[in-house]
């Protein structure tokens, strides 16, 4: 299957490695090396992925960003930084970017980060017998519409903040380390990405959990990981 993917980049030594490197996933490849370009390219048609540039000239990723999670159709996006701050990785990730590459980055970790982007889209995609609603007390994930509500209030999240909870929804009960979080849910392991779990799990329980101090949901299990509460356990 050729996927259809959008590369914003304004610098053009890099959008050409990038293409080469996708072009060995069997990527067919389009390229905007301005942001109003880029925008209106990506409002033109659904791409499989759109690898965003967070610094661009006419508009930034950021704002680009936001504009394509306004669309019907959700989009995975890739985002690449030259700013390595957290503060920066964070409002990509608030702003709808499914995950961040800071500058300089390999080509083997570009590929990693999409095929594993790839994988979580289509194992949603999937047509399968497990619920596409789960429900856990006052909490309803809903994995076609990736939305979540709490007590019938719709939940704000991100994309890989949803991904996470489903995941968990999916299992109740099933301890998983962060390793195994990260492998499952990224798509990728590297040692020393641990940290960006608890990040994830920290804004997750801040946003669901009626006291993320005593959280009800997602549990630690000290010294193994996280769980997801199990109502048939009692």
């Amino acid at each position: 299957m050729v996927r259809q993917v959008l590369v914003v980049e304004d610098d053009e030594d890099i959008a050409r490695l990038i293409t080469l490197q996708l072009g060995e996933l069997s990527c067919a490849v389009k390229t905007a090396y301005d942001g109003i370009v880029g925008l209106a390219e990506a409002e033109s048609r659904d791409y499989d992925l759109v690898i965003l540039d967070r610094m661009l000239p006419g508009m930034d990723g950021l704002e680009i960003c936001r504009r394509i999670r306004g669309k019907s159709t959700y989009t995975p996006i890739l985002m690449l930084t030259a700013k390595s701050t957290e503060l920066d990785r964070v409002l990509g990730l608030e702003m709808g970017a499914d995950d961040y590459l800071t500058k300089p980055f390999s080509v083997l970790e570009l590929a990693a980060r999409v095929k594993a982007i790839f994988r979580r889209v289509d194992h949603l995609a999937k047509p399968t017998e497990q619920a596409k609603v789960l429900d856990s007390g006052p909490l309803r994930v809903d994995v076609e519409r990736r939305q979540v509500t709490l007590a019938g209030k719709a939940v704000d999240l991100t994309a890989k903040e949803f991904d996470l909870l489903w995941y968990f929804a999916e299992h109740p009960g099933r301890v998983y380390s962060r390793a195994q979080l990260l492998d499952k849910v990224w798509g990728y392991s590297h040692s020393g990405y641990e940290h960006t779990v608890n990040a994830h799990i920290n804004r997750l329980r801040a946003k669901i959990e009626p006291n993320p101090n005593q959280p009800e949901f997602i549990l630690t299990v000290w010294g193994v990981g996280y769980k997801f509460r199990d109502q048939s356990a009692g």
